[in-house]
């Protein structure tokens, strides 16, 4: 597949609002709708385009309490690591889970309504992972940046 300069102007105005028509994609840039919507097609069976998501507002749904939690493997097996991800991705809180290099051996993202809950997801769902050796949470003051578009 050619990825040429329209595609990329296509994947800039679908990360602003997928919810855009291909007829307003269209007059954006300067193609026939017939040839917007193959393009779409085209990036989205090549796998430029993952999926179609809505951004929803956290403290509309009461879920503005947000943390990073750095976390410690007591041990770097194979064994452990794959069961640390396969439990860590069916906690609901976490939003990205990330391993990464350093100190710590996972960094994640959770959502939950506030301190309270925070502490029972600690608790309750976090710590019941086996082989984690310690973890450090950082909590968020302020969100000063947050963009889900990639510059292309």
């Amino acid at each position: 597949m050619i990825f040429d300069s329209t595609d990329k102007k296509l994947l800039a105005y679908l990360q602003q609002d997928s919810k855009q028509t291909n007829k307003e994609l269209s007059n954006k840039l300067e193609l026939s709708v017939t040839a917007v919507y193959e393009r779409i097609k085209k990036l989205e069976k090549a796998g430029f385009i993952d999926g179609y998501i809505a951004i929803v507002n956290k403290e509309k749904i009461d879920r503005n309490f947000v943390v990073f939690c750095h976390i410690k493997l007591v041990k770097h097996s194979q064994d452990f690591v794959i069961s640390f991800e396969k439990e860590v991705n069916k906690i609901s809180e976490v939003l990205e889970c990330y391993h990464v290099s350093g100190e710590y051996d996972y960094l994640l993202k959770v959502i939950v309504k506030d301190m309270a809950a925070f502490r029972t997801f600690m608790v309750e769902r976090l710590t019941t992972i086996n082989h984690i050796g310690s973890t450090q949470s950082m909590f968020v003051i302020n969100e000063v940046k947050h963009d889900t578009a990639i510059t292309l």
